[in-house]
């Protein structure tokens, strides 16, 4: 699929993301959420990967991947529903016990995701580098507190 395409369906999904809140039974829910997680990784792993130096600094692929980031850090936080804490998931019992910590560190790396988003239009390697690492260190941080390894 294209990127822009992608980011196109993305942008679609979320704006229905009240409705598709409802999710049938939990196992729905729980798959959405791995699912965005995937991809959160996959397009947040490729810009990791040029602050790092281990891929080639290419500022509009950053850009457009950023891009991409915002819509995916608002998708997931839907399927952590009631119910969901059960099947098979890493979640840990902590995100349904401490949610409002929880919704706090979602709502982190949103901005984090903003802030990052905004250094990839600069174009400057040095910008996303920092913005990246408060990014990772968010994620790291729900990681640690709220998934299973």
């Amino acid at each position: 699929m294209k990127r822009s395409t992608l980011a196109v369906a993305l942008i679609c999904l979320g704006a229905a993301m009240p409705a598709a809140a409802q999710f049938r039974k939990p196992e729905d829910a729980i798959k959405h959420r791995q699912s965005v997680m995937t991809l959160q990784g996959y397009y947040a792993g490729q810009i990791l990967a040029m602050a790092n130096g281990r891929a080639a600094f290419d500022p509009q692929l950053a850009a457009d991947n950023a891009e991409i980031l915002v819509t995916l850090t608002r998708l997931a936080w839907v399927g952590f529903v009631e119910g969901t804490d059960k099947g098979e998931t890493n979640a840990k019992p902590e995100i349904w016990k401490e949610r409002a910590r929880f919704d706090d560190t979602a709502k982190k790396l949103q901005d984090d995701v903003a802030k990052l988003n905004t250094a990839a239009k600069t174009g400057k390697l040095d910008q996303i580098k920092a913005a990246v690492g408060a990014m990772g260190q968010t994620c790291k941080s729900c990681h640690d507190n709220f998934k299973r390894e």
